[in-house]
């Protein structure tokens, strides 16, 4: 199993390969957060997103780097994006707060650099941050929390690669098609967020956005859920049972004996004895094992389905500081 980024899960791959090795992958994303114009609190919707992404100064495979806001309430949208991207502070990790920290090494900040470089060359609207650091953090690998508006998938390098830093693009679209489309207009597929009153659009677009995870209106992953994405994202899951079949094999065995000493020395248990066979009268007999079955439906009874909720009902609580 392999968490890093899609440089070096190929590379883990392609060294898998000469000797047929599986390998789990969990690598990068470029996470859309759909808000519609009918959630309920508008400022608190646009404000968790902000929050979510800063999150570790932006440096997390799901963070939702890019927010697709329906046009309708665009404008006022960049005017609440503006004021938390620019509330946010910048700090020390080794000092207790509600701030975000330097990104990892010097490799990660050239490359943060370069990519807000080229939203402003490429001709994105800056909003807030930009290239430096912030006044006071002179020393050490500190970005400035950017915002970019006005992005398109087609001209700016800033809606297509990772980040992983402290900055936030946000496109417009007309309707639900249109926000569908520019989503899954990426290599990635980890996390999709989607945010509106609309249960029967949450589960349209649930269906239709191409991701491994999707959080409708703030719902956080539930403990034990499966934790991966599709496409460039990588492969497998990690979390809960899912996360225990990867390092597992199915193993198929026909004619399994209904009596007798068991081969690993152990007596018949008679919990396990296996029911009639589901195929009897040919070589594709089946056996069913009542305590595999009970243990499978107890493991997806402990899975808590999240209630939808009308809107984001408080701001995203976790905004810590970054470790150096």
């Amino acid at each position: 199993s392999f968490t890093g980024s899609n440089r070096a899960g190929a590379a883990v791959s392609k060294a898998a390969a000469d000797t047929v090795k599986k390998v789990a992958l969990e690598l990068g994303g470029k996470g859309p957060n759909l808000i519609f114009d009918d959630v309920d609190d508008l400022a608190r919707t646009v404000r968790s997103g902000v929050a979510e992404m800063m999150l570790n100064s932006g440096q997390s495979c799901n963070a939702p780097s890019r927010m697709l806001v329906q046009r309708s309430v665009y404008t006022p949208a960049l005017r609440i994006a503006t004021a938390a991207v620019n509330e946010t502070k910048v700090g020390s990790p080794d000092v207790a707060g509600s701030h975000i920290g330097p990104l990892v090494n010097a490799a990660q900040f050239d490359r943060v650099q370069r990519l807000i470089r080229s939203g402003i060359e490429q001709g994105a609207t800056l909003l807030a941050g930009g290239q430096g650091k912030p006044a006071g953090h002179e020393v050490g690998y500190y970005v400035r929390p950017t915002l970019f508006a006005d992005v398109d998938n087609r001209r700016h390098s800033v809606a297509r690669e990772e980040i992983f830093g402290p900055v936030l693009c946000v496109i417009p679209f007309d309707d639900e098609g249109d926000a569908i489309d520019i989503a899954n207009d990426t290599v990635y597929g980890l996390t999709s967020y989607v945010q509106t009153s609309d249960a029967r659009r949450a589960r349209r677009l649930a269906r239709r956005l191409t991701a491994g995870m999707v959080e409708i209106n703030c719902a956080p992953h539930a403990a034990g859920a499966p934790f991966g994405g599709v496409k460039s994202s990588g492969l497998g899951r990690e979390g809960g049972e899912w996360g225990l079949a990867e390092f597992l094999e199915v193993k198929a065995v026909s004619g399994w004996p209904s009596s007798g000493d068991e081969t690993d020395g152990q007596a018949d248990d008679p919990a396990r004895k296996p029911s009639k066979p589901l195929f009897p009268y040919g070589p594709l007999s089946s056996v069913r094992d009542p305590t595999h079955a009970a243990s499978a439906a107890s493991a997806a009874g402990r899975l808590q389905r999240p209630r939808l909720r009308r809107g984001c009902t408080a701001p995203h609580p976790r905004v810590a500081p970054a470790v150096a």
